[in-house]
């Protein structure tokens, strides 16, 4: 089997973050999104990947062949940003001789188990129940529970079921050839080739889909739903830090992630507060955030929050002489 992780979206809702660190990079509960998937898929015995790159796409490689390097990794960059289904066309090439193949975004983090997607038997989609399926591509169910229909992000939805982005395709030869009818005839829905729309041609001519129903999926892409991800993985086992080193005249509030090297002192952390590695933290308060690599963070009280690496922050230092019935507000 070989996994395709598409990677290679700029992330404008979370800027100014990803005009510098690609969103697959951004860390979550002590390391990068990215890092859920790959982690994921490779305990589960999956050894070969597919990985569409292109804004700050070497980043992403650099990182990947450092902390993997035992992985069979091809990098494919987009040149173009036309959507997940030109992404997939774009590694058609390294696609031909895949008996099956497994695609999942690398910017999203999944709650579910997924070998019962990598050893079903037959093709298979993700799929969940949404309040606002205007906003997702969507999966049309007869009264069996069978996939009558996939349309993406349709005006009136039939259906509240949203694909969340996980693909299990055993017929490869025929998505790769959907995915051609789409480009070669210029077939575009909200100006992009979708993969909802090559999997609806596939399934028009004969081939089924099995829908699985997720627990969850977190779909990185917003600071609020980023800074929620972080706080609900701390709360799992394996991804907290148990052995917080002491710090200096410092309360730690748990569960928190704290990096290697850190300086940490006369300050509060956590609860649910992600900080990487290298970073100076003093007279401080810190909750519910995400703080990268060598920030440095002095007289200052931050809550949900998300600062990046090599980032300072320093608070205003206040000598008052206030008189009666004031009132200042430095918010």
């Amino acid at each position: 089997m070989k996994v395709i992780i598409p990677v290679a979206g700029v992330g404008t809702r979370l800027r100014p973050h990803t005009y510098t660190q690609p969103k697959p990079l951004i860390p979550v509960a002590g390391k990068p999104i990215i890092s859920f998937v790959i982690d994921q898929l490779v305990g589960a015995g999956v050894t070969d990947f597919i990985f569409i790159i292109g804004h700050l796409g070497e980043k992403i490689q650099l990182y990947l062949e450092k902390r993997y390097p035992n992985l069979n990794k091809a990098f494919i960059k987009q040149e173009n940003r036309l959507g997940v289904g030109h992404a997939i066309w774009t590694a058609r090439e390294a696609l031909k001789d895949a008996k099956e193949t497994f695609i999942i975004l690398g910017d999203t983090i999944y709650d579910t188990d997924l070998d019962q997607f990598l050893h079903h038997k037959g093709s298979c989609i993700g799929i969940k129940k949404v309040d606002e399926p205007d906003l997702f591509g969507i999966a049309e169910l007869d009264e069996d529970g069978k996939v009558v229909c996939l349309v993406e992000k349709p005006r009136i939805p039939k259906s509240n079921m949203a694909l969340v982005g996980l693909y299990k395709i055993q017929e490869v030869d025929e998505l790769i050839s959907s995915l051609d009818h789409l480009v070669k005839n210029d077939i575009r829905t909200n100006d992009e080739y979708q993969l909802t729309d090559a999997l609806m041609l596939m399934l028009e001519g004969g081939i089924d889909f099995e829908p699985i129903t997720i627990n969850n999926w977190y779909d990185c892409g917003k600071k609020d739903v980023l800074l929620e991800t972080n706080s609900m993985l701390l709360q799992k086992r394996g991804f907290a830090s148990l052995d917080v080193p002491t710090f200096d005249n410092t309360i730690i509030i748990h569960p928190v992630s704290i990096g290697k090297n850190c300086s940490i002192s006369n300050s509060i952390i956590g609860p649910f507060v992600t900080i990487g590695d290298n970073v100076q933290v003093n007279y401080s308060i810190v909750k519910e955030s995400i703080i990268g690599n060598y920030a440095k963070i002095e007289e200052v009280v931050l809550q949900k929050s998300v600062v990046g690496n090599d980032a300072a922050i320093t608070g205003l230092r206040q000598s008052l002489n206030i008189g009666d019935n004031t009132e200042i507000d430095f918010s």
